[in-house]
């Protein structure tokens, strides 16, 4: 099966959506992260201080950011993204394998695990496959001269 580099397969689309939609759920979570910095009583176990918050907020952005361009590379086709999205997917199967197993949070675990799965079928799929093999001959990929 021959799958011209030009054409970006549906289900690598699909998987650039997922990502992205993950990336957004990174965000909100930052979002919540800075709400709560502005509590006066910030609880919670142990001491926490506005500034260990605010870094923590920014540390998750960062990650957050990547996974957003990670998430748009694959829409758009760009072959690079594969392997990122593809290292995240199995990050998170690992998060929600401690979400189901010793934190004894299944559905916090399937919230995690169902899109992870997805993304990692749709890239690993025929079409995704094919589409990646093809990585090497595509526009985007750097040309030895």
């Amino acid at each position: 099966m021959t799958v011209p580099t030009e054409v970006v397969p549906r289900t690598i689309r699909i998987a650039g959506v997922l990502t992205t939609l993950q990336a957004v759920a990174g965000l909100v979570f930052v979002a919540a992260l800075l709400i709560r910095s502005t509590a006066p009583d910030l609880g919670g176990v142990g001491q926490f201080e506005r500034g260990q918050m605010f870094g923590e907020a920014g540390y998750y952005t960062l990650l957050a950011s990547g996974v957003l361009a990670t998430g748009i590379g694959l829409w758009k086709g760009k072959h690079w993204a594969r392997t990122p999205a593809l290292l995240l997917q199995l990050l998170l199967l690992g998060t929600a394998w401690y979400a189901f197993g010793p934190s004894g949070q299944p559905v916090i675990a399937l919230m995690i695990a169902v899109p992870a799965i997805a993304v990692l079928w749709f890239l690993f799929n025929r079409e995704g496959r094919a589409w990646g093999f093809h990585s090497s001959t595509a526009p985007d990929a750097d040309r030895e001269e």
